[in-house]
Parts: structure tokens; sequence; C-alpha cells
């Protein structure tokens, strides 16, 4: 039993003021949160024209994701933070806009097109295990960096039959890194409701580089178009998704929608995978016995080549992944906003107020989960675990807005440490402890850094 306590954000003082609060959750929104929310259930800020509620209750969350969510929508602070680059993707959208959207992209992610796409996740994890291979001498490796590389490079292979070695491809990726270095988390007009008309000052950089995303992917998606006409598109998800109508209205996606959408796939898809894989190299480099077992368990799951059904061979893989994304949830917080007035543990709650859904709090919630802040695979075969998953366990929503790609993230990610963990030992670097900041998602402060060496 592990006693590993990954690290954790800051968080603010109690006695914080209003000011201080705005300032902190501008630059990392974590660290605009007091340490009392992993026990607390709901928490109320009062601003002058609106209220904030943290909730962590799971009664109130199953209420706003899965009994009620139309009563709930996403609120606009995130599509206001984000319409650079998403435009009105899926991510962003509500109502009829949303389901449509769904309803066109939903058949794209199920059981059998998972299995269709396995063998590029597997040549992209195969070329991240060589490209680590070439650095395994010992010294300090930035670790995020390269999970953020493979999981561009699965995106590119699933979606458009292009390695991340494709010049777009490469391109489109170095653009997202530079915009999530430059977009703040939240700006001030969003968080503070303003309207339309008040100016956003969003910096030229942010804007120049949603714009060099939007015009590859732009192009990409044009040239599949054509050789979807031509009859002759790879069958990939992009073009299943591009050929796929609507069944109600017989509608399908026009290049600007499809643009969107492959913008949130690059940036839900992408980022996320990139912050999870990360995090898990850190947790097993902290606990040696840990990577042990999952480098065995990863030998002994295949001879040469991996094929889907070789994923039932890699349980203890499949549970690392879980607890890292237990700790790390690379969406730590949601945003919904009541179309009514609601009552919640004897609260009234105001029609337009932000309801911050926390799975990065609920997930670690010192009521509901042993050991809530310490790293332990091996809880996850514990009934107690699974009780209290039921409850607190949504590091990919839930309810109808479910992620569309949530069992090919859980794919992803136990194949590419499999992939990796059957030639490569990872270690801690002396000095080089991370410290998460909730950006776009979880990410560290300044890198991960892992020395890694051959097995």
């Amino acid at each position: 039993m592990s006693d590993f306590i990954p690290p954790m954000p800051d968080t603010r003082p109690e006695n914080a003021t209003m000011r201080q609060r705005l300032k902190l959750a501008h630059k990392d929104m974590f660290a605009s949160l007091p340490k009392r929310l992993y026990s607390a259930w709901m928490a109320q800020t009062r601003f002058p024209l609106f209220h904030t509620f943290l909730v962590n209750d799971p009664d109130v969350t199953k209420t706003v994701l899965e009994e009620r969510p139309d009563d709930f929508p996403k609120s606009d602070i995130i599509r206001d933070t984000l319409h650079l680059l998403l435009g009105n993707s899926v991510f962003v959208t509500n109502g009829e806009t949303w389901k449509r959207q769904r309803r066109i992209i939903d058949p794209s992610f199920e059981g059998g097109r998972l299995r269709d796409v396995f063998p590029a996740m597997v040549e992209a994890g195969q070329n991240c295990r060589d490209r680590l291979k070439a650095q395994a001498d010992g010294n300090p490796v930035e670790i995020e960096y390269e999970t953020s590389h493979a999981a561009a490079d699965v995106i590119f292979r699933t979606l458009f039959s292009r390695p991340i070695e494709d010049k777009k491809a490469r391109a489109v990726f170095d653009a997202f890194r530079n915009y999530q270095r430059s977009a703040p988390l939240m700006t001030y007009t969003a968080l503070l409701k303003m309207p339309d008309w008040v100016p956003r000052f969003r910096t030229s950089q942010s804007r120049t580089n949603a714009q060099t995303i939007r015009d590859l992917i732009t192009e990409m998606t044009e040239i599949r178009a054509g050789e979807i006409e031509a009859g002759t598109a790879p069958n990939d998800l992009a073009t299943k998704i591009m050929i796929t109508a609507d069944p109600q209205t017989g509608e399908k996606f026009d290049t600007e929608e499809m643009v969107d959408q492959v913008a949130i796939f690059f940036l839900a898809g992408h980022e996320t995978s990139a912050s999870a894989l990360a995090w898990t190299l850190y947790c097993l480099a902290a606990c040696p016995d840990y990577q042990e077992r999952a480098a065995k368990e990863a030998r002994q799951a295949w001879d040469e080549t991996p094929d889907f059904a070789n994923m039932r061979n890699l349980p203890f893989i499949r549970d690392v992944f879980r607890e890292a994304l237990r700790l790390y949830p690379p969406v730590p917080m949601m945003v919904r906003e009541p179309v009514k007035h609601e009552h919640f543990r004897n609260r009234k709650v105001a029609r337009g107020s932000l309801l911050f859904l926390s799975p990065w709090h609920m997930q670690r919630h010192e009521k509901m989960w042993d050991r809530p802040h310490v790293f332990d695979p091996d809880r996850w075969q514990q009934r107690e675990t699974k009780e209290a998953a039921r409850k607190a366990y949504l590091p990919f929503s839930s309810g109808p807005r479910v992620c569309t790609g949530a069992g090919f993230a859980m794919i992803e990610g136990v194949i590419l440490l499999a992939l990796i963990l059957r030639d490569l030992k990872f270690d801690l670097v002396e000095g080089k402890t991370p410290k998460p900041v909730h950006h776009l998602t979880v990410r560290s402060e300044d890198g991960i850094y892992l020395a890694i060496t051959k097995r």
C-alpha cells in the first residue's frame, strides 16, 4: 500500500480580499480557492451582481449533470474564454445546437470505431517510446512536452491519418502549445459576466495563435472534403464525422462547423490526455514498486505488436491510469448556470448564478474517499472505492454531456503507458517537484521533469 501524496496546488488564505481572489482566479483557479473545500459540500461567494457556488455534493451534482441538465446549461464563461479557438464547438454550445452536434459526432466514437483506430494509437505509442529511448540516458527530460507530442500524434493519426511528423500536423501542435501559454484560463470580463459589447482585451499573441490553428485545420478539412467527394478519403474519424448526417434533420457539418469540432477534439483529445499521461508517469516514478508491477504486466500482455484484444490483459495499468485521473482530473471544474431559481443544501441559488462543479475536490473529498490525497492504484479493487466512485468520480463529466471521447481516452492512456513502460524506467529528479496549476487543464507550473533509462 502506497503512502505517496503527489503534489497539490496552492490554496488561498481564508481572509483573502475579493480583489485578491479575482487576481488569483485569472492566473490559476486553484490558488483562488481555500483549503477547506476538500471537506465542504458547498461554498458560496458573493459578488456585487451575482453569486458563485462551488459544489461538491454528489446529489446536487447528479441533479445538475444527469437528472435536469437542460435546466443547467454551460456557462458563457467557457464560451467567452475559448471562443477564439473553439468557435461554436460542441464543448461550448447548449440546447438544440448542442444536441444536433452530439447526434452527428457520437457515432464516430462508438465501440466498433475505437477498435478501428486502435492501430493508429499503437503507432503513435511506438513512436513516443522510440523518441524517449533516444533520451534514456538518465538526464532530466521534460515529460509534459513528450506526452503532449504523443497525444497530438494520436489525434492526428486517428482523426486525419497524418502522423505528427506531417508538416501541417506539426504546425498545429506548435501553435497550440503557444496558445496554451498565451491564453488566460478566464477573462475578467467573463468572470464578472460583463455584456458582449465590453471589450475582452485578449492578447495579440493568443489571437494570432488561435487563428493559426483554425487556418491550418480549415485547410486540412477542405482537403478532406475534396477527398470524400472524389472517393479517396481514408476511413478515419474525420471522414466518419464529415459524412454523418443528423438522423433528425439530415444536416451535415459545413466546413466552419467541422473546424470548430476539430478544434475541440484537439483541445480535449490532446491537451487532456497529455496532462493525464504526464501526471501518471510522475506518480509511477515516485512509486517504484507500482512502476515495476505495471512494466511486468505490460511485458506479459502481448508478444509483438499489441491488438485490441490485448487491452483486457492490462487491468493494473488501467487502475494506475484511473487513479491518476482521480488525483489529476484534466478538466478539474465545470461551470453551469441555472435557468431558474433553485434551492440546494438550504441555500437559495438565483437564476444566472455560477455553479462550479469540481471533480478536483470531489475526487479528493475527505468525507468520501479513504486517504483521498494518496496515490494508490490498488484502491480500485476495494468495494469502498467503487462506492465512492459511483458518487464522486467524474473525470469525463457525467450525464448527457459526458465526454464523447471518454472511451477513446481510456484506451489511449492505457496502451501508451503499456508501450512506454515495457522498455523504459522513470525516476524522479532531485529538486524538480512539479506544482499543479489550473490552466486549460491541470498542468505543472514549470513542467514535469523525470529521468529516463532503458530497462
